[in-house]
């Protein structure tokens, strides 16, 4: 993996203590961040590396080919089954299972696959009787917020934590722009054509949110590499979307954002499930800009949670909902910086400071309550 930026070091670091263990290990990050490669860095560096590494794309697959695919079938249990075929879970005996996009399982797959992880036992379609047991790792990896689906009633609870014992989180390309020059060198060098990038492209490449991720900074380099008609690219030889210039620093367009959204929400009465909800789901606002909205509504409410759900205008009963949200998206702010600010502000002297006569400022009485 190519690798330049503190956050990713960190992650991979954290897989590579989760690979000596057993336990099951949740992916989570948005399509395109490389959750597969993570997921084989973690098999590379486990005790099974020796054995197999086999992916089940369960997006791909109909419900009951993919119980097929995952658990095998005998001949003649429907039409085309010809012979007897074993699944992936047995092809992956003693090695590593991974589960892609697990969050488009249907709940009857789902139930399949929790009865299997709780005792190792398949049985395949067809089948009247359990057979052996399999010794699997099982690697699962989704783009969508699975307590969510928890929340709607389309993802099991139980299978939820039963693979979610270990949660890694891959963070998009746009939160880890130190990557993106390693990754650029890394493609290009695999194209085979040397091109060289103005300071302008470069600033571009940098400046742009990559909502595909790494698989469409490939692209681009691809497109690139085939249909510059000179080894110097300029800005103007980038996709249109590419060319925005960027009109602030991140930090000051973050903070223009999150006050857009407070005056929204506080000001002209819309609904945070309503207005900030769907921005964020369609990636219009990012992680950081939620941050900054929730810590200015906690700076109001003191650090607390439970008065936010009225300033952003929501029903008390939505305050568990809200805060699985916060917590599937790793948006959730601590709020003691706030309660100490409050404690402070009630204790602080009413009356300005002052010095004595020779110039010494006396020293503040503490009373004990």
């Amino acid at each position: 993996m190519v690798v330049a930026s503190p956050a990713m070091s960190r992650l991979l670091s954290m897989a590579e203590r989760a690979a000596k263990s057993a336990a099951k290990v949740l992916i989570t990050g948005e399509s395109g961040v490389g959750k597969d490669l993570v997921a084989r860095h973690i098999h590379e560096h486990s005790p099974r590396s020796a054995m197999p590494f086999v992916a089940v794309n369960c997006a791909g697959l109909t419900e009951t080919l993919l119980e097929s695919e995952l658990f095998g079938h005998v001949k003649g249990s429907f039409t085309g089954a010809f012979r007897d075929k074993r699944g992936k879970v047995q092809l992956a005996h003693r090695g590593t299972l991974f589960l892609d996009e697990v969050g488009e399982m249907s709940l009857r797959m789902q139930a399949l696959l929790l009865r299997f992880l709780e005792n190792g036992e398949i049985q395949a379609v067809g089948s009247d009787q359990a057979q052996t047991r399999v010794d699997v790792r099982v690697i699962a990896a989704t783009n969508v917020s699975l307590p969510e689906l928890v929340a709607s009633g389309r993802f099991r609870e139980d299978l939820y934590y039963r693979l979610c014992v270990i949660h890694l989180r891959v963070p998009p390309l746009r939160e880890r722009p130190e990557d993106i020059l390693e990754l650029m060198k890394h493609f290009l060098a695999r194209t085979g054509r040397q091109l060289t990038f103005a300071d302008d492209a470069v600033r571009a490449f940098l400046d742009y949110r990559w909502p595909g991720n790494i698989r469409q900074l490939l692209n681009v380099l691809e497109q690139l590499a085939w249909l510059s008609p000179t080894d110097l690219v300029r800005s103007d030889d980038l996709p249109e979307e590419m060319r925005t210039p960027q009109v602030a620093p991140a930090s000051s367009h973050r903070r223009l954002v999150a006050d857009d959204l407070h005056d929204a929400l506080v000001n002209q009465g819309a609904s945070f499930w309503e207005h900030v909800y769907p921005k964020f789901l369609a990636r219009d606002i990012t992680r950081d800009d939620l941050r900054d909205l929730i810590r200015r509504g906690l700076q109001e409410t003191e650090g607390r949670y439970k008065s936010l759900l009225k300033l952003f205008g929501m029903p008390a009963s939505d305050y568990r909902r809200f805060m699985n949200f916060l917590s599937a998206h790793e948006c959730g702010v601590g709020v003691r910086e706030f309660r100490d600010a409050a404690v402070t502000a009630t204790t602080a002297p009413s009356v300005p400071p002052f010095t004595s006569r020779e110039g010494v400022r006396p020293r503040p009485v503490v009373v004990s309550h």
